[in-house]
């Protein structure tokens, strides 16, 4: 049962990955396509923190206990019911956040970064490297760092971070009326 429940898991894993990728890619390449260079690095800048954004999530969610939430949920704190969910499913939580949304955000900014790299050098009419080189510094040690410094405050603020996030599905279940 074990081995239908995971390969069913890691279909809709796979599709989901896709159809992310998809949507972000066709997003990206809309607003780059037809924006300077301010709009083409803020989208740049918004894929990098949407990566590490998750990534915080992500590990929050991996080093929370249910502990502080069933608390809680005894005293009815809005999101307390939803953390405990995520916790009690974080393997796949971390699987989402850091691989599928922390792994295509930095595909597409390696992406946006070269399409950059190329509408710069395609205006300065150069193939220097150095531009290359210096755009892929950039991205790199804005996503290495930024997902590093985000790891220690996931794992110094778990239960505020994952109770944030509760109090966030808890209003998407109210807005979309789930029950």
């Amino acid at each position: 049962m074990k081995t239908k429940t995971s390969s069913r898991w890691l279909i809709k894993i796979i599709i989901a990955s896709m159809c992310i990728s998809m949507t972000l890619t066709f997003a990206s390449s809309k607003i780059l396509g037809s924006a300077g260079y301010v709009m083409a690095f803020m989208v740049l800048a918004i894929f990098i923190l949407l990566g590490i954004v998750f990534d915080i999530i992500g590990v929050s969610v991996t080093a929370a206990t249910t502990a502080p939430f069933h608390s809680m949920a005894a005293h009815k704190e809005t999101g307390a019911v939803e953390a405990i969910r995520l916790i009690r499913n974080a393997e796949k939580v971390s699987s989402i956040c850091n691989d599928v949304v922390g792994d295509i955000s930095g595909i597409i900014s390696g992406t946006t970064a070269a399409l950059i790299v190329t509408k710069l050098m395609t205006d300065l009419s150069t193939d220097n490297v150095l531009i290359q080189l210096a755009i892929s510094a950039l991205v790199t040690g804005a996503t290495v760092g930024g997902k590093a410094f985000g790891k220690t405050i996931a794992i110094n603020n778990s239960t505020p971070i994952v109770l944030k996030v509760g109090k966030l599905i808890h209003l998407k279940d109210r807005i979309f009326q789930k029950k």
